[in-house]
């Protein structure tokens, strides 16, 4: 079983601080992204991307719920793509799509998560 606890500290410790942020925050433009929420978002999407990739299911589409409720998107994607995650064999390979790198080892995707949350989260500071 994989250790996914970095990835749902992470997720949370984001998600919590989101939640939180006023409107001016949310809505206050960062490199790459009209807004922080917009930034959050794409993360949110890109995670929950991954985790279908790891259940093997088809590619969902993840909306667009506004700005307040990116914290909520964020944990919910990430705990998803966690659990996803942790049901696999240790030596198991995801077969992602090529948009977000083609197939990789568990441990390569659960590494890359973490470290897409720390980016954003440095991002939106």
């Amino acid at each position: 079983m994989h250790d996914v606890q970095p990835l749902v500290e992470a997720v949370d410790s984001l998600a919590d601080r989101f939640r939180s942020l006023p409107q001016s925050k949310l809505l206050g433009a960062v490199p790459g992204h009209a807004s922080r929420a917009a930034a959050v978002l794409a993360l949110a999407r890109r995670l929950a991307a991954l985790g279908g990739a790891a259940e093997g299911g088809p590619e969902r589409d993840f909306p667009d719920a506004g700005p307040f409720a990116v914290g909520d998107q964020l944990a919910v994607a990430g705990h998803d793509l966690a659990l996803a995650l942790a049901a696999l064999p240790e030596d198991a390979e995801v077969a992602l799509p090529r948009q977000l790198g083609g197939p990789a080892r568990v441990s390569e995707v659960l590494a890359g998560a973490v470290e897409a949350v720390g980016e954003t989260a440095a991002l939106c500071a």
